[in-house]
């Protein structure tokens, strides 16, 4: 019995000790912690958000005072702008103005008496920015017969565009400056110009390029420019000079987005720079000056477009050298007619300076 009993004993000790073991052994184990992560395998922090780009509604006329502005177009395409632009081609100025004055363009290249008279009509609610282009009007003729000033054109059928804007103001004062008052001046578009004088029913017009330099073309040589009016403005020695183009910005918009219109009127400035550069006219054709006025649709082929450039005075002037530049032209319009340019000569507000807002 008491063999028996310790042999009893044993045996449950035995199977005790074989329980606790199989349950340390097979029980749930705390999960190894992870290790830290190195400073090496740290997550790389998120980059900084791309600055919002803002949106600008810009308007440029077809010819020489949209020229300038094929560069910043092409670079916009590429999203290499400041700001992004949504660009309008318009083909007269009525339409750029109509668009100002509802809202619809925010910056727009219009003839410089027609800023003028925006200033009034919307009572400042637009204003200049820069000049783009300066004279860019002709008179053209037989290469037979040619005309070596405006007194030649007395007794003359003149077929002329640009009626009720600056081209009709600015021949009506020189043809006065140079004493010639019988030219019977017939006003056409551009295209029924061309076609007048290519269908042999006129022997002289006046027009501006790149439309002078197509019907050089067109003719074959039998029709030249023979007049240049900004030649012809200059020999007046009048202290003005004939600066016919320019942008404008609707006033609005420049007080909510001054940085906007700054930003555009430095890449502007960078643009005409590059259209009126004739060194760039040897680069590869998408970035060739011709080539994306043509593709731009601002002349009709960049053969054309490569004639007219030169012709076109480009030039890039804001601030005080925009005053001073256009305060004579604006005192010749009024001299000449006070409803070219909106009744009176623009005051201080109508010019927009840099870092005014």
């Amino acid at each position: 019995m008491k063999t028996t009993g310790k042999k009893l004993l044993c045996l449950v000790l035995a199977l005790s000790l074989a329980l606790a073991v199989c349950l340390c052994g097979c029980g749930p184990q705390e999960p190894a912690p992870s290790p830290s992560p190195s400073p090496s395998e740290a997550p790389a922090p998120s980059e900084e958000p791309v600055a919002q780009r803002t949106e600008v509604n810009l308007a440029v006329l077809s010819g020489p005072t949209g020229v300038g502005a094929a560069k910043l177009m092409a670079d916009n395409l590429a999203d290499a702008t400041a700001n992004a632009y949504t660009t309008t081609l318009c083909t007269d100025n009525q339409q750029v103005m109509a668009g100002l004055i509802n809202g619809e363009f925010d910056i727009a290249a219009v003839a410089t008496n027609v800023a003028a008279n925006l200033y009034h009509k919307t009572q400042g609610g637009v204003q200049i920015a820069a000049i783009n282009t300066l004279g860019v009007l002709y008179i053209l003729g037989p290469a037979d017969r040619p005309v070596a000033s405006l007194a030649d054109l007395a007794g003359k059928t003149l077929y002329a565009t640009g009626q009720g804007a600056n081209p009709e103001y600015v021949l009506n004062y020189l043809l006065a400056q140079n004493g010639v008052s019988d030219v019977n001046v017939v006003w056409q578009a551009a295209e029924e110009v061309t076609a007048t004088m290519l269908q042999g029913e006129g022997e002289y017009c006046m027009l501006p390029v790149p439309a002078a330099t197509a019907l050089a073309a067109k003719s074959e040589g039998k029709i030249t420019a023979q007049i240049s009016l900004s030649e012809a403005w200059d020999a007046l020695e009048n202290g003005s000079q004939l600066t016919m183009g320019c942008v404008v910005v609707r006033t609005e918009f420049a007080q909510e987005e001054p940085k906007a219109v700054e930003d555009f009127l430095k890449e502007y400035s960078e643009s005409i720079a590059f259209m009126a550069d004739p060194a760039n006219m040897a680069l590869s054709s998408d970035q060739n000056p011709a080539q994306l006025v043509a593709d731009f649709g601002i002349a009709p082929s960049a053969a054309i477009a490569g004639a007219a450039i030169p012709q076109c005075n480009l030039v890039y002037l804001d601030g005080s050298d925009m005053r001073s530049a256009i305060q004579g032209y604006y005192e010749v319009l009024y001299a000449a007619d006070p409803t070219s340019i909106g009744g009176s000569i623009p005051d201080d507000a109508f010019y927009f300076m840099p870092g005014q807002a």
